[in-house]
């Protein structure tokens, strides 16, 4: 009987030996993933307040800038590319980007919210030079123009995309982000990464930076400005940008489009990546610069590089 009592005794010691042990096994797992949570937390808030950091100093170089040249060029400080700083546990990468080299699809539609035909012909220009469907073109203008009714030939409103799986509207407004575009109608991913690195949304009609511009946008400038016209322009222009830009477009481009050019920028975009121990973060910061030279962010977003 003894035997048998010391045996139970043994079983139930060994049972709750191995239910302390798998207790402790959980609290000291419970414990480690709580202290990783908190330190990702921590490294990505040092992260953040670095990216903000950044954003500021940014801000001050676009202000100076102003103060010293009247026009913007690829050769000035803003434009040169960020080597990989160090920061206390990490390093920090990033460029700036003046947006005005890039097509401004806000531009399609007017202040009355009608479709602009110059810019539509233009963006068709470009279109075809990435080798893309020129339809494209109207569909977009007919995504943001202001009324429900799809344009002719090319357009579609409502009556398309409800049709859609998963259903939804036109914007029927101008964009926020040029990746809408990859919403409306026809547009597949294949596409929108040929064209996206050549168009932009921003607030109002803005001009095209000649002294910036993609060399496919310079080509959109007219239809007699070929590849070959581009990369002549593109060597004219260089590091420090076209000394005349009127002498040198007068006679390649039609007076509507001459308009629409220019030799300075308003807009720029701070693009970053920041890496603390294993924590890394993407930031993008659009700023809006005034001609009195005070620059300040428009849009910021989190994990868009």
């Amino acid at each position: 009987m003894k035997t048998k009592q010391a045996g139970v005794a043994l079983i139930t010691a060994l049972l709750i030996f191995a239910l302390v042990g798998s207790i402790a096994a959980n609290l000291a797992w419970d414990s480690a993933l709580d202290l990783r949570r908190t330190m990702v937390l921590l490294y990505r808030d040092q992260a953040v307040q670095v990216a903000m950091g950044a954003e500021s100093w940014v801000r001050q170089i676009l202000q100076a800038d102003l103060q010293d040249t009247d026009t913007d060029h690829l050769g000035e400080i803003w434009a040169t590319e960020l080597p990989g700083l160090p920061i206390d546990g990490g390093e920090l990468f990033g460029d700036v980007e003046d947006l005005q080299g890039r097509f401004n699809v806000n531009n399609l539609i007017d202040d009355a919210g009608n479709i602009d035909e110059t810019a539509l012909e233009q963006f068709r220009r470009l279109l075809v030079v990435l080798g893309l469907d020129p339809r494209f073109a109207g569909i977009a203008a007919d995504w943001i123009d202001a009324d429900r009714d799809a344009a002719f030939p090319d357009g579609a409103e409502d009556p398309i995309y409800t049709g859609l799986t998963p259903p939804y509207r036109a914007a029927n407004q101008p964009l926020t982000s040029a990746s809408e575009l990859a919403a409306i109608e026809g547009m597949d991913k294949a596409s929108f990464d040929v064209l996206a690195p050549h168009i932009v949304a921003l607030p109002g009609g803005t001009p095209i930076n000649v002294n910036t511009a993609t060399p496919a946008v310079l080509q959109s400038l007219d239809d007699g400005i070929t590849a070959t016209d581009a990369e002549r322009l593109l060597g004219e222009r260089e590091e420090g940008g076209f000394g005349d830009i009127a002498g040198t477009f007068s006679s390649l481009l039609q007076p509507e489009m001459l308009n629409r050019i220019d030799d300075k920028s308003s807009f720029f975009q701070l693009k970053l990546s920041v890496r603390i121990a294993t924590v890394r973060i993407s930031y993008s910061s659009i700023y809006q610069r005034g001609a009195g030279g005070s620059t300040v962010p428009i849009l910021r977003s989190f994990g868009t590089i």
